[in-house]
């Protein structure tokens, strides 16, 4: 499972981390806190004509809120403390003097109501939004602590299965090469190197996103380097399909068995070898994986689903892992599809 941090959009975020830049430089805020009032003062007077004695503080709320927005609380304060006095002294009645009747009286509280109201729904924004950076701080923090927790104990775990299939090989050489218990030894220690670098390319980071046909690829490129058998190829073909983990382990496994009983019992000599690999989608709810050689088939009379061969009673259970069955047939070779929910 891959976990990704929600990331604000390049718009907010540049909003954001301008207005942070400015509310730490005092200076450089209540500078702006007072020019945004001078344009706010000039804008008022510029509409006096126009909007005659009504509407007195009409160019001072923006001027006030962006202020405290980009600013801070103190310099959002200064502007409306300023703008409140100017509207005050120029456009309430009467102009030009501090004194004031009953309705400037009204329109002045009513100033002072809305710009606080405005400041304060500001202040705990930023409060709570410095709050939320912090705890996000953390939960990266943990994030890449269990994550690198979690590679090591991947690192391990494969580490551990190749320590295994070393020993086997070490038990394997006190007994006679053409002995049962070797050969059952060898395919022991074969399927657990297998399993050991299935278990380190899907635990990969770099890896982590890539789609189905990229895993296989690397599979099967490590079983044909594994093996040594040059004059077999393999080809893969699969729609851009991404598996959460635990079902790319299961089909990578799958995968690994059918190849490797391939180049061990499908091509005979120096027969030039062509195993195909292929992930289709049959309809939006059904996908078939599709594992074909052009080596010598199966036997006749022989059936894999009755088998006692480990092989296919490993092939058989992963497949059912899957949601599906294993069909075996022969067309020029073996062929194995596994048709299973998408």
């Amino acid at each position: 499972m891959q976990v990704r941090a929600l990331k604000p959009s390049p718009s907010r975020a540049w909003i954001s981390d301008l207005s942070s830049a400015i509310r730490a430089r005092q200076k450089l805020a209540y500078g702006l806190a007072i020019m945004a009032f001078a344009l706010a003062l000039a804008a008022r007077f510029a509409l006096v004509d126009i909007l005659a004695q009504g509407f007195p503080y009409l160019t001072f709320f923006p001027a006030v809120i962006l202020t405290a927005f980009f600013c801070g609380t103190g310099a959002g304060i200064l502007c409306a403390v300023l703008s409140g006095l100017a509207a005050w002294y120029f456009f309430i009645p009467l102009q030009w003097s501090f004194t004031i009747n009953g309705q400037g009286a009204l329109a002045l509280a009513f100033y002072v109501v809305i710009v606080s109201v405005d400041i304060a729904l500001i202040h705990y924004m930023h409060t709570a939004s410095a709050r939320l950076r912090a705890e996000q701080q953390v939960i990266h923090g943990l994030y890449s602590q269990q994550n690198t927790m979690f590679q090591e104990l991947q690192h391990r775990v494969a580490n551990n299965i190749q320590f295994i299939a070393s020993l086997l090989m070490l038990q394997q050489l006190k007994l006679p090469d053409d002995s049962e218990a070797s050969r059952a030894l060898e395919e022991a220690r074969s399927r657990l190197e297998s399993i050991s670098r299935i278990h380190r390319r899907l635990h990969d980071p770099a890896d982590a996103d890539q789609p189905v046909a990229h895993h296989l690829h690397l599979l099967t490129s490590d079983l044909l380097e594994a093996t040594g058998l040059s004059q077999v190829s393999c080809t893969i073909s699969a729609e851009p399909l991404n598996f959460d983990l635990s079902r790319l382990t299961t089909l990578s496994m799958l995968v690994a068995e059918v190849v490797t009983n391939s180049l061990k019992h499908a091509f005979e000599g120096e027969q030039r070898g062509l195993i195909s690999i292929s992930l289709q989608r049959l309809d939006a709810q059904r996908l078939l994986l599709r594992i074909a050689d052009n080596g010598k088939g199966m036997p006749r009379h022989f059936n894999p689903r009755t088998s006692q061969r480990l092989g296919f009673r490993i092939i058989n259970g992963l497949a059912e892992q899957l949601g599906g069955e294993a069909l075996y047939s022969n067309d020029n070779g073996t062929v194995i599809e596994v048709e299973f929910a998408a």
